[in-house]
């Protein structure tokens, strides 16, 4: 893994990137995570799968993270999505797009 982003949203919208995403827990610990897939609805929402389960996730799981502007320092930051009905949303596109994919 080569990590050559300064930012791991940079990474997210390489196209050519196969490195692992890093992101930093509430302790400060990098998590290391597989990019799923983008989704653009009215934000653009990121589907990401932890290389490691976390605690209470199976390891098929994965989450879904926003794209937001960070209030203090107006730099783009990810924020992990807790609102079911978005989550729901995000990964009914998902499931959309890829049942387009394999019909083609």
């Amino acid at each position: 893994m080569s990590n050559q982003y300064a930012n791991p949203i940079d990474a997210l919208f390489d196209e050519d990137n196969t490195d692992l995403i890093v992101l930093y827990n509430e302790y400060g610990e990098e998590v290391l995570f597989e990019q799923v897939a983008l989704i653009p609805q009215e934000k653009t929402y990121v589907i990401l799968k932890p290389v490691q389960p976390l605690p209470g996730m199976n390891e098929d799981e994965a989450l879904v993270f926003v794209i937001d502007i960070h209030p203090e320092t107006q730099e783009e930051d990810l924020v992990l999505v807790t609102d079911d009905a978005i989550i729901d949303r995000v990964f009914d596109e998902y499931d959309a797009l890829v049942e387009e994919y394999e019909e083609n």
